[in-house]
Formats: structure tokens, sequence, C-alpha cells
């Protein structure tokens, strides 16, 4: 089936459909791209949290190959295919992948989750050291607690942590927070600063006494 293309404020977007997890969606989402004209930025941010939060004493294989499938599989292999195919253009690009501060952040209710995320950092390390040569820098974007439907299910856990001051900016983030930090690493100012991550979290990274 042919990809739906529409236009939001004057940008032609194609959408196409698939699981990340998947090696033929993977491709197929890069065919589409190198159609529609050059690919110059990936910015991997399709990510899940685990369907039903259990103990890491009750953390199932089904959960954690769910969870690890999109969010690290999908990173590191859709990654290198659009890595491969910056390489064969000649023309650079940059790489930015969204992990979260659970890379960093033990959640014991949802380990799977902070698990993969790990692995995104690593993936981004791995890669920016591997195609600096080529002039194509790779970033992190640690998002920290963000307002989105995925943290709707713990709002007024979180709604406490941050006014008992959990963040040193008392707020909640927004996609919009988490956006600028990508423009930034995707505007080539940085590009001298590959491997580097941009902490989208109010704070949250900062060791406070």
């Amino acid at each position: 089936e042919a990809p739906d293309l529409k236009d939001f404020e004057g940008h032609a977007f194609t959408y196409v459909s698939g699981d990340l997890s998947d090696a033929e969606a993977r491709r197929r989402l890069v065919s589409t791209a190198n159609e529609t004209g050059e690919l110059y930025a990936l910015i991997n941010v399709a990510g899940v949290a685990p369907r039903v939060r259990r103990d890491i004493l009750e953390m199932t294989e089904e959960s954690y190959d769910y969870v690890m499938g999109i969010n690290t599989k999908g990173t590191l292999f859709l990654t290198q295919a659009v890595a491969g195919e910056m390489l064969r253009h000649g023309e650079g690009g940059s790489i930015v992948n969204i992990s979260s501060c659970s890379a960093y952040t033990s959640s014991v209710s949802r380990g799977e989750y902070c698990i993969s995320k790990a692995g995104v950092s690593m993936t981004t390390l791995l890669f920016a050291d591997k195609l600096a040569e080529f002039g194509i820098p790779v970033f992190e974007v640690r998002p920290g607690i963000i307002k989105t439907p995925m943290t709707d299910v713990v709002s007024a856990k979180y709604d406490k942590l941050i006014a008992e001051g959990i963040t040193p900016i008392k707020r909640w983030g927004t996609p919009e927070d988490v956006a600028n930090c990508v423009i930034a690493a995707a505007s080539g100012l940085l590009d001298f600063g590959t491997g580097t991550v941009l902490n989208a979290d109010g704070g949250f990274h900062i060791r406070r006494l």
C-alpha cells in the first residue's frame, strides 16, 4: 500500500507503518526514505514501555523481548541501515537517539525498559565512534519526566515527586523540551561534540546533597 502523504504546517510527511523490531519493516522504512529524497538525518524516537509493570523478580521474557525488540534492537539496526545509506550517498548526515533518564536510573517495576534505554546509550557511543571519521555525528537525548500518554498512568506519583523537588526545575517536561534538544543536536552546531548526551530532564541528572 502506498504511503500516506500529508501536509503539516507547510511540510510534507510520508508515513510508513511498521514494527521496528522487524527487519522487513526497517528495510521498507529506509527504502521509502531513499525514494522521497536525501537521507540526511535519523531521529530514533520510537519506544515502548512494558505493557504491564512487574517487579524485576516477576519480569517475563515476553515483556523483555517486546521492549528490547523495539527500543534497543530497533534503534540499533535501523541506525546501522541508515548509516550504511548515508555512507553510500557520501553526503554526511546526523543521527540522534532518544533514550531516557532510565538509562542510568533504577526502576525495579520496569527493569526491561531501563535495560533497553541503557542499550540505546551504548548504541549511541558505538556509532559515534565508528562514524566520526565519516563526518556523521551521533547524539543521545535523555528525556526525564515528560508529560506524555506513557506517563499518564503514573502522573500522581510524579506530580508529588516534582513538587518535592526531585528535579531542580519543578515542572513536568514537555515533548517540545525534548524536540528542542533534538533540533540542537541535528543542527550541525554540535558536531564536534559527537557522542554527547543532551539531558532534557529539568536537571534530574544533577546529583545533589
